[in-house]
């Protein structure tokens, strides 16, 4: 009975351990924002493809993919650390790893840092120094110019760091062909301008959250009514720079009806927006704006795939 006691109890020992490691890998991958790394992800293979005769390498999309990951994941591990005191503070952050006790601040920079160098690592091996050098550089102006700098003192601050989660498709070109063309700086325009209404919807919802956090956010610096105005702006802005790829013959017909349609249902939610003034209807729009990218994206990745 002893022994079968000492192996039941070391099985046991072996399931807890399993389970923690479980724990904390679930934790660690929390801190790369998943489901905002994902429609990065979805940007990148377009830079790829978008211009060019044929889509390349299944290696080389895998290593462009995995290293634009990487850095993606790392940089939003990194946020997460130095922002984790104003995450305790709002409740949509409340349940993060940090906030919540489950990784200390020196395993969440400890992940941040080492799976950052390894996406960069990942990119030389797919494509020399240029993708190294815009990631770094994104990296860079994400933690320091935008989570530490900007993001505590200007509204603007979202735009600015825009650049950060626009920037998969110019880094999947210079990976590819050494290189920055227009092409990418398109698909980069597309979602440089499509991020600001859909993180100030989020920010109109939760503006006390984030007055609370101590964030200047655009709703609460020159109110909700003038907020979703510019937001109608950028949304207006959106459509001509979704269809250029169109007008150059790039893509087909599809993709322009989807870049008309679902531009025109974004501006009407932010319209409704503007008319009610109501949480519910900014709620929509950032449904609605999520999509929206994600169906422009996936045609537009559909098209190439056919062509």
């Amino acid at each position: 009975m002893t022994q079968i006691a000492r192996v039941a109890g070391a099985t046991g020992r072996t399931h807890a351990r399993g389970e923690r490691a479980l724990a904390l890998a679930r934790d660690c991958i929390a801190l790369t924002r998943p489901r905002v790394l994902t429609l990065v992800l979805l940007t990148a293979p377009a830079g790829l493809a978008l211009g060019h005769d044929a889509w390349p390498a299944f290696m080389t999309l895998l290593g462009v993919l995995v290293g634009t990951a990487l850095v993606g994941g790392g940089s939003g591990a990194l946020n997460a650390w130095y922002e984790r005191d104003r995450d305790a503070l709002m409740l949509r952050t409340l349940d993060r790893p940090l906030p919540a006790g489950r990784l200390t601040p020196a395993q969440a920079l400890g992940f941040g840092l080492s799976t950052s160098t390894l996406g960069l690592l990942v990119l030389f091996a797919v494509g020399g120094w240029l993708p190294v050098a815009i990631g770094a550089l994104t990296l860079a102006h994400y933690i320091f110019v935008y989570t530490m700098w900007l993001k505590p003192r200007t509204p603007q601050a979202i735009v600015v760091g825009g650049v950060a989660g626009a920037i998969a498709p110019v880094i999947a070109d210079a990976a590819l062909n050494g290189a920055i063309g227009i092409w990418s700086l398109v698909l980069f325009a597309i979602v440089f301008i499509w991020q600001p209404p859909h993180f100030w919807a989020i920010a109109l919802y939760r503006r006390h959250e984030y007055a609370l956090a101590g964030f200047p956010i655009l709703p609460n610096v020159v109110g909700e009514h003038t907020t979703r105005r510019h937001m109608l702006a950028y949304a207006l802005l959106l459509i001509p720079v979704t269809l250029l790829p169109w007008f150059a013959g790039l893509l087909g017909s599809a993709y322009a009806l989807t870049a008309l349609l679902g531009g025109a249902l974004f501006v009407s939610h932010i319209v409704r927006a503007i008319r009610l003034q109501s949480s519910a209807a900014d709620r929509r729009v950032f449904a609605t704006s999520i999509i929206y990218l994600t169906a422009l994206f996936a045609i537009l990745l559909t098209d190439l795939a056919l062509r």
